[in-house]
């Protein structure tokens, strides 16, 4: 009895190990970094959805104007290379960036390999930037969501 009880419990852990692979760790979304003319620069954490074991958090903020009117915008050249870097595993299944404006007809832009063209016109810029952790198995279900939100101002 003693031995088919310790190859139960041998067997619950490891499948709860080989299920965490995948898990999210720490008790909120990791932080996200701008690069831009070869510094990088921190965003602003917004709005979230995190899980964590068996513990799950939803955050909601204000959107990425208000959340920004007290920082300084990224400085940055007309048409200057930006780049995303987030130093995390696992890295969100699925993401997504907007340039934010007040009138709320927001723009999509187009990443590619988590880098953007900044615009060419003088100005300040608002930026949110989406992600998910979709589960593995049910690509329906979020294990976590994070929106970070950085402004630049082309000069």
């Amino acid at each position: 009895m003693k031995h088919s009880v310790s190859i139960v419990f041998i067997l619950l852990l490891l499948s709860l190990t080989a299920c965490s692979t995948d898990k999210l760790s720490g008790n909120r979304p990791p932080d996200v970094l701008i690069e831009a003319n070869g510094k990088t620069y921190e965003t602003v954490l917004g709005s979230y959805c995190w899980s964590e074991g068996f513990h799950s958090t939803c955050v909601d903020t204000a959107g990425p104007i208000e959340l920004l009117k007290d920082r300084e915008p990224i400085k940055v050249k007309p048409g200057e290379s930006i780049t995303i870097l987030m130093d995390y595993k696992p890295k969100p299944k699925e993401y997504e960036l907007y340039q934010v404006k007040e009138n709320n007809k927001d723009t999509e832009i187009s990443l590619q390999d988590h880098q953007f063209t900044g615009p060419s016109s003088k100005g300040v810029y608002f930026y949110s930037y989406g992600v998910w952790w979709l589960d593995e198995e049910d690509s329906n279900m979020s294990n976590g969501d994070a929106f970070y939100a950085f402004s630049i101002e082309v000069e």
